[in-house]
């Protein structure tokens, strides 16, 4: 078996590497990445990469098609991660979370893949209140980052067939330890937030709703996604992704982390403007395609090994909000060198 991994070395992907070269022992992982975050390491004696038997360097809006040649499954990761970033490279969030991925599904389509596996994201549901949404409710996605999941969903809906499996997993707000660490993410900002000042500020009310999922139980659905078969789900299977264990309001994971970590006060803004991205999800259904994939990682557990991650780090940057555990700060950061251009492509003389 041979797997295809884009997007491999960002935060999610050293953990589903490991995963993957778990459930696959035999199987040929390759990577494709354009490399913006490879040396967001954190914590770790080695590159995350050493479980793969190849990475390739390359970018998902210009590839050779040549690569899907004898490929099984293609994971697409690759993605422009979040809103500030979709905010500031709204067009180049939908060439590479929805064009690109259409394009490379068309040509892993052609060249026999048999197994498409797309992460999406909860924020396609945008503001829905307290009605927890249901795959079949209807979209309303508030952003550049959430638009590009749910037209990336359609455009892969219309690929699938029953050579070509197709699997879109609504993930919650992901979460947890990883090899490459990200804390532009909310839970993980609150506990580095508590590190380092014993105070968590929440910019609003608190009470926004938010699916959460921590990544190495992202890597087991994609796990299901990949060995998928088209009885248990269809040519193509969109389908909420997490534990309804796991629908929070932003002030219960506040008050998680100060449950953890001593001496940490957690303050609101009562006066603040309604954050309107809020939504609670049923995963229902992916409990019923997936039982022997469930999450397993609990909220505690989460907080408890960031908590002990950054401490053994020694994780004292009161500025870390500037840093490259900001991925649009490291994409800034290589933009004013000169290393990337407007449109986030390298630049051929660096």
């Amino acid at each position: 078996m041979k797997i295809l991994i884009t997007g491999n070395m960002g935060y999610i992907g050293p953990g589903l590497v490991n995963k993957l070269r778990q459930s696959y022992p035999d199987a040929e992982l390759i990577g494709y990445d354009t490399g913006y975050f490879a040396k967001c390491l954190t914590n770790v004696d080695y590159l995350p990469e050493i479980r793969l038997h190849k990475q390739l360097f390359g970018d998902v809006r210009n590839f050779q098609e040549s690569m899907f040649e004898g490929i099984d499954a293609v994971v697409y990761l690759a993605a422009i991660s979040n809103d500030p970033m979709g905010s500031k490279y709204e067009e180049v969030t939908m060439d590479v979370n929805y064009r690109s991925a259409i394009k490379m599904a068309e040509s892993a389509k052609k060249h026999g893949v048999k197994s498409f596996v797309f992460p999406s994201s909860c924020s396609v549901y945008g503001l829905a209140g307290d009605y927890p949404k249901v795959e079949a409710d209807e979209l309303n996605p508030l952003t550049a980052y959430a638009k590009s999941k749910a037209e990336a969903e359609n455009g892969l809906n219309a690929l699938a067939s029953e050579d070509f499996v197709v699997t879109c997993f609504r993930f919650g707000t992901a979460c947890g330890n990883s090899q490459r660490l990200r804390l532009d993410l909310v839970l993980n900002d609150f506990v580095a937030g508590s590190v380092i000042s014993k105070e968590i500020s929440i910019l609003g009310d608190g009470t926004p709703w938010r699916p959460l999922i921590h990544i190495l139980d992202m890597a087991r659905a994609i796990d299901f996604g990949i060995s998928r078969d088209v009885s248990n789900g269809g040519n193509f299977l969109v389908v909420n992704t997490g534990s309804s264990v796991w629908n929070y309001q932003i002030i219960d994971l506040a008050q998680a982390v100060a449950d953890v970590v001593p001496g940490v006060k957690v303050s609101v803004n009562p006066n603040a403007q309604p954050d309107k991205r809020s939504y609670k999800v049923v995963f229902d259904l992916f409990e019923k395609v997936a039982p022997n994939h469930q999450p397993i990682i609990d909220l505690k557990t989460t907080v408890k090994d960031l908590y002990a991650n950054l401490t053994e780090m020694n994780f004292n940057d009161h500025n870390y909000r500037k840093s490259q555990f900001i991925r649009l700060e490291v994409l800034n950061s290589l933009q004013n060198k000169g290393y990337l251009n407007e449109s986030l492509i390298w630049n051929s003389q660096n």
